[in-house]
Protein backbone atom coordinates (compact mmCIF):
# COMPACT_ATOMS: atom_id res chain seq x y z
CA UNK A 1 0.00 0.00 0.00
CA UNK A 2 3.33 1.79 0.37
CA UNK A 3 3.60 4.18 -2.73
CA UNK A 4 7.15 4.58 -3.44
CA UNK A 5 7.20 8.48 -2.56
CA UNK A 6 5.69 7.28 0.67
CA UNK A 7 8.27 5.30 1.03
CA UNK A 8 11.20 7.51 0.68
CA UNK A 9 10.04 9.38 3.90
CA UNK A 10 10.47 5.92 6.48
CA UNK A 11 13.77 4.30 7.19
CA UNK A 12 15.08 1.30 5.34
CA UNK A 13 14.07 -1.71 7.34
CA UNK A 14 17.17 -3.47 8.68
CA UNK A 15 17.89 -6.99 8.22
CA UNK A 16 17.18 -8.26 11.76
CA UNK A 17 14.71 -11.00 12.44
CA UNK A 18 12.89 -8.94 15.74
CA UNK A 19 12.24 -5.20 16.74
CA UNK A 20 11.21 -4.00 20.04
CA UNK A 21 8.77 -1.23 20.11
CA UNK A 22 10.94 1.47 20.31
CA UNK A 23 13.04 0.72 16.91
CA UNK A 24 9.58 -0.11 15.47
CA UNK A 25 8.36 3.36 16.33
CA UNK A 26 11.34 4.82 14.67
CA UNK A 27 10.73 2.81 11.64
CA UNK A 28 7.15 3.29 11.24
CA UNK A 29 7.47 7.42 12.35
CA UNK A 30 4.19 6.30 15.27
CA UNK A 31 4.45 6.56 19.12
CA UNK A 32 4.63 3.36 20.82
CA UNK A 33 1.11 3.73 22.33
CA UNK A 34 -0.70 4.11 18.92
CA UNK A 35 1.09 0.64 18.22
CA UNK A 36 -0.32 -0.69 21.10
CA UNK A 37 -3.55 0.80 20.34
CA UNK A 38 -3.44 -0.76 17.17
CA UNK A 39 -2.96 -4.62 17.87
CA UNK A 40 -6.47 -3.77 19.76
CA UNK A 41 -7.90 -2.78 16.35
CA UNK A 42 -6.14 -5.04 13.78
CA UNK A 43 -6.23 -8.56 14.23
CA UNK A 44 -2.99 -8.77 11.54
CA UNK A 45 -0.93 -7.38 14.40
CA UNK A 46 0.31 -10.02 16.55
CA UNK A 47 3.73 -9.42 17.87
CA UNK A 48 5.48 -12.15 19.81
CA UNK A 49 5.51 -11.04 23.83
CA UNK A 50 7.98 -12.71 25.71
CA UNK A 51 9.14 -11.72 29.15
CA UNK A 52 7.35 -9.19 30.72
CA UNK A 53 4.69 -8.75 28.12
CA UNK A 54 7.51 -7.39 25.83
CA UNK A 55 6.52 -7.43 22.54
CA UNK A 56 9.01 -8.28 19.84
CA UNK A 57 7.86 -7.14 15.92
CA UNK A 58 8.80 -9.62 12.99
CA UNK A 59 9.32 -7.99 9.66
CA UNK A 60 5.83 -8.82 8.39
CA UNK A 61 4.46 -6.73 11.38
CA UNK A 62 6.38 -3.48 10.41
CA UNK A 63 5.30 -3.98 6.87
CA UNK A 64 1.93 -4.29 8.20
CA UNK A 65 1.84 -1.24 10.43
CA UNK A 66 3.63 0.85 7.83
CA UNK A 67 0.62 -0.15 5.30
CA UNK A 68 -1.77 0.42 8.38
CA UNK A 69 0.11 4.19 8.93
CA UNK A 70 -0.91 5.12 5.40
CA UNK A 71 -3.94 4.07 5.11
CA UNK A 72 -4.95 6.55 8.32
CA UNK A 73 -2.44 9.11 7.71
CA UNK A 74 -2.08 9.18 4.22
CA UNK A 75 -4.98 8.32 2.05
CA UNK A 76 -7.51 9.39 4.83
CA UNK A 77 -9.47 5.76 6.05
CA UNK A 78 -11.17 5.31 9.15
CA UNK A 79 -10.01 2.65 11.64
CA UNK A 80 -12.96 0.68 11.02
CA UNK A 81 -12.35 1.66 6.88
CA UNK A 82 -8.69 0.58 6.98
CA UNK A 83 -9.63 -2.69 8.94
CA UNK A 84 -11.75 -3.49 6.12
CA UNK A 85 -9.50 -2.64 3.35
CA UNK A 86 -6.80 -4.69 4.91
CA UNK A 87 -9.12 -7.99 5.60
CA UNK A 88 -10.64 -7.67 2.65
CA UNK A 89 -7.77 -7.35 0.26
CA UNK A 90 -5.24 -9.97 1.83
CA UNK A 91 -3.84 -11.34 -1.37
CA UNK A 92 -3.81 -7.61 -2.84
CA UNK A 93 -1.51 -6.76 0.63
CA UNK A 94 0.50 -9.48 -0.12
CA UNK A 95 1.80 -8.95 -3.65
CA UNK A 96 2.01 -5.13 -2.12
CA UNK A 97 3.89 -6.23 0.69
CA UNK A 98 6.49 -8.73 -1.60
CA UNK A 99 6.92 -5.79 -4.02
CA UNK A 100 7.89 -3.20 -0.85
CA UNK A 101 10.27 -6.28 0.37
CA UNK A 102 11.70 -6.40 -3.36
CA UNK A 103 12.20 -2.77 -3.03
CA UNK A 104 13.55 -2.78 0.13
CA UNK A 105 16.24 -5.20 -0.74
CA UNK A 106 16.91 -3.54 -3.74
CA UNK A 107 17.73 -0.14 -1.73
CA UNK A 108 19.78 -2.24 0.69
CA UNK A 109 21.69 -4.04 -2.45
CA UNK A 110 22.33 -0.76 -4.06
CA UNK A 111 23.65 0.64 -0.65
CA UNK A 112 25.77 -2.19 -0.86
CA UNK A 113 27.36 -2.10 -3.73
CA UNK A 114 28.01 1.60 -3.72
CA UNK A 115 30.47 0.68 -0.21
CA UNK A 116 32.17 -1.91 -2.33
CA UNK A 117 32.82 0.15 -5.49
CA UNK A 118 34.39 2.75 -2.84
Amino acid sequence: MLEPGNNDELPPIPGKRYFTIGEVSDLCAVKPHVLRYWEQEFPQLKPVKRRGNRRYYQRQDVLVIRQIRSLLYEEGFTIGGARQKLTGSAAKSDVSQSQQIIRQVRTELEEVLKILRR
